[in-house]
């Protein structure tokens, strides 16, 4: 017996120990899940680190660059005339975008007033037509309910003789048209019922535009930039100003101080007559149809035409005399024409 309670209390042990070798195991599986875990936060923050740090040497760099120039005085003049003829760039891109932005919502508001227009003019139609029935249908029951009246008058006023000839009779016709009447009120109910269903209808959703007014919209933005680059054509502008947009400062020379001081005054005298140009809402119109003319698409859904069939510039002058040149402001992204166009 007493070797038995033994061979028991040994087998109780063995099961302890056993279960406490998984959970040691299962433990050990999971530190080293959470260590590995750990170990690539750790390089995919170090890797942050790096990458901070050289975008910091590179600012770094960048500055030291400009400090250079700026304390060179073959340089100095030259960097002035950069800056600013970037931030001529920036600016274009900036009315660019702006006017993209206003001429898309003003579209979108266009077609969902349209949409409205269409949904509460069939509302009204079908409003008008309930209202029409119900009309009819009030008529039919106050007629219905004034022979009602006077059957249940005629019952009540016959005398005895009559009254045991025609009594029941009338009183079948009162009874069949009392239930007509309530037929009636329970249509009226319906119709009360469809009427508060259409008064309650929701607006329809905005579904944006269709490809129609995309290219419609892309038009309008690419006659402003031809306005844009028509306005800083003058001595090269332009072309200064997206150079200076897409390379870094010291890459280009725009000569000595006498150069620089000439070119800065062109530019502040464009710059000034360009805010004083408001006046060019319909020449921007008919820019707008002669370029949907020449207009090209790759595809029946594309939005943005072919930028070879966009190149050329439509300067129309105050007597309306059109004069065209070459220029791919889509095809060059000019003024980061590509990201604000309707697609």
């Amino acid at each position: 017996m007493a070797s038995l309670v033994t061979l028991f209390k040994s087998e109780t042990t063995d099961t302890q120990e056993t279960d406490k070798l998984v959970d040691l195991f299962r433990n050990r599986v999971e530190l080293k899940k959470e260590f590995a875990a750990l170990r690539n936060e750790k390089y995919r923050l170090q890797d942050r680190i790096k990458q901070h740090q050289g975008a910091t040497a590179r600012v770094q760099q960048q500055l030291q660059h400009l400090e250079n120039l700026l304390l060179d005085t073959e340089w100095v003049n030259t960097v002035v005339v950069f800056y600013q003829l970037r931030g001529l760039a920036a600016h274009c891109s900036d009315k660019l975008s702006c006017f993209a932005e206003q001429i898309k919502q003003q579209r979108e508001q266009r077609v969902q007033s349209k949409v409205l227009l269409s949904w509460n003019e069939q509302r009204k139609r079908k409003s008008d037509r309930l209202e029409s029935r119900m009309s009819e249908h009030r008529m039919t029951m106050q007629l219905m309910e004034d022979r009602l009246q006077s059957e249940r008058h005629k019952l009540l006023t016959m005398n005895g003789f009559v009254k045991l000839f025609r009594g029941r009779s009338l009183a079948a016709q009162i009874d069949d048209l009392t239930s007509e009447i309530e037929t009636a009120r329970c249509e009226e109910q319906e119709l009360l019922r469809d009427l508060e269903a259409i008064d309650k209808l929701a607006a329809p959703d905005h579904k944006g535009l269709d490809i129609s007014a995309k290219r419609s919209v892309n038009f309008m933005i690419l006659s402003f930039a031809q306005h844009l680059y028509l306005q800083f054509e003058e001595d090269n502008l332009v072309e200064l100003a997206k150079e200076a947009s897409e390379k870094s400062v010291g890459a280009i020379n725009y000569g000595a101080k006498p150069e620089c001081d000439i070119l800065l005054k062109r530019l502040e005298k464009r710059k000034k007559e360009a805010e004083e140009d408001h006046d060019f809402a319909d020449v921007l119109q008919k820019r707008a149809k002669l370029i949907a003319k020449h207009a090209e698409f790759r595809h029946d859904d594309d939005a943005v035409p072919v930028p070879s069939t966009v190149a050329t510039i439509f300067a129309i002058d105050g007597s309306g005399v059109v004069h065209q040149q070459e220029a791919n402001l889509l095809g060059n992204n000019y003024f980061g024409i590509a990201k604000v166009l309707s697609r």
